[in-house]
């Protein structure tokens, strides 16, 4: 993400200009817009003509629009954000309250203004504008006849591509219809690499699957490289891989990460930092679950203490609607810190914190026990229970 301009202090009105450069740089953006929030940018818009003999022609015509945002929506593939909402400001082709939708997509310049800029968006932008943000991971998760191929971010996991093969079963006296399939699907796979993975910024490529299809399909890759010189792979051959994952869905991915071998070799990158911190927060809730909590109520309970060591929290709990509770998440973020604790804000489209909306999106590990947390949540129940038996 460039940032062109910026004017605001924290917990002050004010606005940015950016211009998204990478896919990437849309699911910070889209993390940056709320409802409520204006935004300017260039978009193409319908125009009817009207000649003198009272003909009318329609023509397209570029213009700039500032609207109120009322809707967002976010199209992953595509990397693209369409922003609905009201006209705000003068324009010689729309009036003002006319709905328009904008298309901030990349490499196009947009302003951002806010009524209030708070800690999360700031950092947002920071971590977005910072140029050592990269993909620098990628992962090719598959199974005989099916692979994706995935970009793993410091925000997201992407699949650039499914690659789906229909393979004919191996029967004695047909093999060579099942080795033609193999063929076809082990192409696609290393097709779908060329075509995704940037060796210049990736530092490794995880091939997993289940059984041997990752080194036959290793072994294959290799012998077409040689036999019709792809250097691009002769030249990374060393970045490549191989780990056992249960499956060849994405959802593998979570277990191929917590690998002790992958760790080593990518134990700087943010996405494996995350799950290692999920990790523990596991550990402590099975050793000492006193130690660890889950839930939006109990984490409140525990930061009033100051007692949090960790917080683990979702973006996605950052992007609500009401304007007061995400405040509430804003200030438990701040507390946390000035209580010298330390906040991980994981991605919601990344594989560890899918993990962790299956929590409610919000845990917490702690400096010490805590075992009236437990005991406050049994007399919750307990209370439940009683207006359920008087009624």
């Amino acid at each position: 993400m460039r940032l062109v301009s910026k004017n605001f202090d924290k917990g002050a009105q004010g606005s940015v200009t950016l211009i998204p450069e990478e896919p990437e740089d849309m699911w910070h953006t889209y993390n940056l817009i709320s409802e409520g929030d204006q935004v300017r940018s260039t978009t193409i818009r319908k125009v009817q003509n009207e000649s003198a003999t009272g003909s009318s022609t329609s023509s397209r015509v570029r213009t700039t629009l500032t609207i109120s945002v009322e809707s967002i929506d976010f199209d992953t593939q595509a990397c693209m954000l369409r922003l609905k909402g009201r006209n705000i400001e003068e324009n010689q082709y729309v009036k003002m309250g006319a709905y328009h939708t904008l298309d901030l997509e990349l490499n196009r310049k947009f302003e951002l203004r806010k009524a209030e800029w708070d800690t999360i968006a700031l950092e947002r932008i920071e971590m977005a504008c910072d140029p050592t943000q990269s993909s620098d991971l990628a992962a090719v998760v598959m199974q005989e006849g099916l692979a994706y191929v995935c970009l793993i971010t410091a925000s997201m996991t992407l699949v650039r591509s499914k690659i789906e093969v229909s393979i004919p079963r191996k029967r004695k006296g047909h093999t060579q219809q099942h080795e033609k399939g193999l063929v076809k699907f082990y192409d696609s796979v290393m097709q779908g690499i060329l075509r995704h993975v940037n060796f210049d910024i990736v530092k490794c490529v995880l091939l997993a699957s289940p059984g041997f299809v990752r080194d036959q399909f290793f072994e294959y890759m290799f012998q077409q490289a040689v036999k019709i010189d792809i250097k691009v792979l002769l030249d990374n051959k060393s970045k490549f891989i191989l780990v056992r994952s249960s499956s060849g869905f994405k959802q593998s991915l979570k277990e191929v990460l917590q690998d002790p071998s992958v760790m080593v070799k990518i134990s700087d990158t943010k996405a494996v930092r995350e799950v290692k911190v999920l990790e523990q927060f596991y550990t402590i809730l099975h050793t000492e679950p006193a130690r660890a909590f889950y839930g939006k109520k109990h984490v409140l309970e525990a930061a009033k203490a100051m007692a949090i060591e960790t917080l683990l929290i979702s973006d996605n709990l950052f992007r609500c609607q009401d304007v007061s509770q995400r405040k509430e998440y804003v200030n438990l973020v701040e507390s946390v810190r000035e209580a010298g604790g330390e906040v991980k804000i994981f991605s919601s489209m990344h594989i560890s914190g899918e993990q962790l909306a299956n929590l409610t999106g919000i845990a917490a590990i702690l400096r010490f026990p805590m075992p009236e947390l437990d005991d406050s949540a049994d007399e919750d129940d307990d209370e439940d229970d009683d207006s359920v038996d008087t009624e």
